[in-house]
């Protein structure tokens, strides 16, 4: 039964465990107590169990295919979102209509890190329970776009080391080798055998767990350091700009400290992340 259940559960797809709708609360009950039936076995021949769990199974799986293709019958079953705030304030009829009461509602902001119902622009009920928050622009934290700043983008940290093997996949997506890793551990002062989880992050950097959480791992900040090192040559140029008599010897060192002096401003942002 409990593969027959994986197997059904598995065809039903990710949708079923993620959220549950009334319908599929009700499927859910009913399989359930059919998959209990057949496993005491008391009165219910198995094979008719089975056939039982198959038509419960293909209910869902029916319904979800129409409401995939018809919007009226998706809400129907599944139900639609509801606003239960707007403008900072309750509205009372959506909330009595979807039998929540205001400690409930307050329980959940609280849960989305809104303390005070006039901060919140809107608040939406979904179909499945969650509640989902907007808060006011002014109450909103600032984000890099409202500083008018770049950022450089993000990519999923890519394990290279698990329970102290490699992980040539992880490797090569980043388009890394083992004798880049072996380089980066010698750094950090740990042998393979003792990193639990090893991951690459956006900018190319190492991070380890290691087994022995006593030891510390030295900080590393290889962007921090170019980022120095690319200021020095700036203002080292510039220096000799103005120490020699030379005038096509000044024209030159001038020129090349503004270009260096572009591509610092231009670049800075990557090498000055808090994480670097």
């Amino acid at each position: 039964m409990v593969l027959i259940l994986f197997l059904l559960t598995k065809w039903l797809g990710k949708k079923q465990l993620s959220h549950l709708s009334f319908f599929e609360y009700i499927v859910g009950i009913t399989v359930g107590s059919i998959a209990a039936e057949i496993s005491s076995g008391l009165e219910t021949h198995f094979m008719n169990g089975v056939y039982s769990l198959l038509v419960w199974t293909a209910i869902p799986f029916i319904a979800g295919i129409i409401g995939l293709k018809n919007k009226k019958v998706r809400n129907f079953i599944e139900g639609s979102s509801t606003v239960v705030i707007k403008n900072g304030k309750i509205q009372e009829e959506n909330l009595s209509k979807e039998q929540y009461t205001v400690d409930e509602l307050l329980q959940l902001l609280r849960k989305k890190n809104a303390f005070q119902v006039a901060d919140v622009e809107f608040a939406v009920l979904e179909s499945n329970g969650d509640l989902n928050v907007m808060l006011k622009k002014d109450k909103q934290p600032i984000t890099p776009a409202d500083l008018q700043l770049e950022v450089a983008p993000e990519k999923m940290p890519q394990a290279v080391i698990m329970e102290g093997k490699i992980i040539d996949g992880g490797l090569s997506s980043r388009g890394l080798s083992r004798a880049w890793l072996d380089t980066e551990l010698e750094k950090l002062g740990v042998t393979l055998d003792n990193v639990y989880l090893g991951q690459v992050d956006t900018y190319g950097q190492l991070t380890v767990d290691i087994y022995d959480d006593k030891k510390q791992i030295p900080e590393t900040k290889p962007r921090q350091s170019l980022l120095t090192s690319l200021k020095k040559c700036q203002a080292d140029l510039e220096s000799f700009s103005l120490e020699t008599d030379s005038q096509e010897a000044k024209q030159m060192y001038k020129k090349n400290a503004d270009k260096l002096q572009s591509i610092i401003e231009k670049s800075e942002y990557l090498l000055i992340q808090k994480y670097s």
